[in-house]
Parts: structure tokens; C-alpha cells; sequence
């Protein structure tokens, strides 16, 4: 029988209500199809990547590491690193169903993904300027590059 977790919410007049959700499963080094990626990606607002399936797919497959998390057969999380896996790592993705996030399982996908490479002297990513993205990744170790204590940082980044 698969654990469960809980969610919680307000009905209409203000009737409480919670129902049991099953808790998803990380697996490792497994490659989503490319539909599971493109909903994926959908449905965070990542559009923009799921343009060409393809490519998405196989970005993933080369990537250094990759964590998937599943309800069953849905893809409810992904977190992927690319890198040298020795002196650098870069978490290039972490994504969370809408329908699962706040429940915990980005901070498992993050501690799984880099697990490995705890020894690893960099540990880099970009993200946006949302305040809960800085909160996230700071309760987890991580620090905005430019309040590094003591280090003379840049960093420099080119879209196309």
C-alpha cells in the first residue's frame, strides 16, 4: 500500500476539509518521456522548453544526475543537475507540480538530486526574482551570489 499525506483546505462557508493524497516516489536516473516532460514543464510555466520535446528529452538524458518524482504513473517532480560532478554542479531544474507544491517534496528533490555531491565545492543555480525562491533556497544552505561573505563574486549569464 503506498503512503499518503494530507492536504488540507476551506470548502465554501467555510467548511474544512482534507483528504489523503498519495505521497509521490523518487526514483533516480530515470528519463521521463517526452509527454511527461511537456506537461511537466506546462504546468510550472516553463513553456518555453517544452517548445521542442525533443530537445527537452534529450537535455534530460544527458543531464549529470536527474530525480523524477511520480504518483503512480504522473510525473509530479523533477530535479536535474549538469555538470563535471567533481569540482561543479549546477542545478539546472527543479520543478514541482502545482498540485504537490508546499507538501515538501522540492526539498526532497533538491537533497536527493544533490546527495551524491555533497563534497562538490560549487553548487550553483539561477532562478527567478520571486522572494519565495530566495527563501527556499536559503533555508537549504544556499546563498544569493552577491552576499557571499569576503569573496569578490560575479556572475554572468547570456540568453538566446
Amino acid at each position: 500500500m503506498a503512503s499518503s499525506q494530507w492536504a488540507c483546505g476551506t470548502a465554501a462557508r467555510w467548511r474544512a476539509y482534507c483528504v489523503a493524497v498519495p505521497k509521490p516516489t523518487l526514483t533516480t536516473h530515470e528519463i521521463p518521456s517526452q509527454d511527461d516532460l511537456v506537461r511537466l514543464y506546462s504546468s510550472v510555466g516553463w513553456g518555453v522548453y517544452a517548445k521542442d520535446p525533443a530537445r527537452l528529452h534529450d537535455a534530460i538524458g544527458r543531464s549529470l544526475r536527474v530525480v523524477s518524482a511520480r504518483v503512480g504513473d504522473r510525473l509530479v517532480g523533477l530535479a536535474r543537475l549538469v555538470g563535471d560532478g567533481l569540482t561543479i554542479v549546477y542545478l539546472q531544474d527543479i520543478l514541482v507540480d502545482p498540485e504537490y507544491q508546499r507538501q515538501g517534496l522540492g526539498t526532497e528533490l533538491l537533497t536527493a538530486v544533490l546527495k551524491p555531491f555533497a563534497d562538490v565545492r560549487q553548487q550553483v543555480l539561477i532562478t527567478d526574482d520571486d522572494p519565495g525562491q530566495r527563501a527556499f533556497y536559503e533555508t537549504r544552505g544556499f546563498t544569493e551570489i552577491r552576499d557571499v561573505p569576503d569573496a569578490a563574486l560575479r556572475a554572468f549569464v547570456r540568453f538566446t
